[in-house]
């Protein structure tokens, strides 16, 4: 393959070297046949390079995962109700849970790796992991480097206010109020767009408690956040206002060019999705059915 792309490289020079000599037409002509010609030799390139890939016999990521009988899995271990250890110490969570329904459904075992963060999508991109279940968000720069799955997860970013607060019900009427929030986060982005006053605050526990005291007037933050406080503390006084009609969605990157890998993770989402099973698992780890879009008056029960 060198011998010929150095053969190709050799007469493209030539091309251009004539081209010097010829009046104007004719190198414009000749320019447009060495684009031509250079075109043609990267897909001949990647022809090539793609049938030395099948002769290889080289197995895909999804065919190792079949043959070893493990799915190797990258999650925290460290992000309740997601990825965390229970009270006997066993990892478990939303996300565990679906890694090992997954698992059940390509008929391997579930092998975890409990790793940082920062080092999730690096471990994927060494082979270290085969998927990662960390509450992945679907994003336009990680889009360039992965294919995702279908999403197993979507939240929806939520206005909060008090129950007794008639005076905010969409985003519009929270323009110029009072909220709390981290602010090196996206939900601060959004306080900004609203003219919002902005009070610093950490946690979204904290975030409540300035609500509650009067100090605030709402909240921004996502739907899964607010639902995992109300079912830990149910007589909060707090409601979801409004919400941002286009959710966040969570899925699975995978690394591109493995193709049957995608669609065999697809194919067994489709079916937890399907038979119940994420559906039932939501609502044990999260409290409501977070696996499908939902409404406001959804959101809202």
């Amino acid at each position: 393959m060198k011998k010929k792309l150095f053969a190709m490289a050799l007469a493209l020079a030539a091309v251009t070297a004539m081209t010097g000599c010829g009046s104007g037409s004719e190198s414009a002509e000749t320019e447009a046949q060495t684009e031509a010609a250079a075109e043609e030799g990267a897909a001949e390139e990647e022809a090539s390079e793609e049938t030395e890939a099948e002769a290889s016999g080289e197995p895909s990521r999804l065919d190792k995962i079949l043959e070893s009988g493990v799915l190797k899995v990258g999650t925290e271990g460290t992000y309740k109700p997601f990825t965390y250890h229970d009270d006997n110490n066993e990892l478990t969570g939303y996300d565990v849970e679906v890694a090992k329904a997954i698992g059940e459904k390509l008929g391997v075992e579930v092998e975890f790796s409990e790793i940082t963060w920062e080092g999730l999508l690096t471990s994927l991109d060494t082979g270290t992991v085969d998927l990662v279940l960390n509450q992945v968000g679907v994003t336009d720069e990680r889009k360039e480097k992965y294919d995702f799955s279908t999403p197993y997860l979507y939240s929806y970013i939520a206005l909060i206010t008090t129950d007794d607060n008639a005076d905010i019900n969409s985003w519009e009427e929270a323009r110029g109020k009072k909220t709390s929030l981290n602010v090196s986060s996206n939900y601060a982005l959004i306080a900004e767009d609203y003219d919002m006053e902005i009070t610093a605050s950490d946690t979204f526990s904290k975030d409540i408690e300035l609500l509650l005291a009067g100090r605030t007037d709402c909240v921004i933050n996502n739907t899964i956040a607010f639902n995992d406080f109300v079912t830990q503390k149910p007589d909060t006084p707090i409601r979801i206002a409004a919400v941002q009609e286009t959710p966040d969605t969570v899925a699975i990157p995978i690394p591109k060019g493995n193709e049957d890998l995608v669609e065999a993770v697809n194919q067994a989402i489709d079916e937890l999705r399907a038979d119940g099973t994420l559906t039932e698992l939501s609502e044990k780890f999260l409290g409501t059915d977070f696996s499908k879009e939902l409404t406001l008056e959804e959101l809202q029960q």
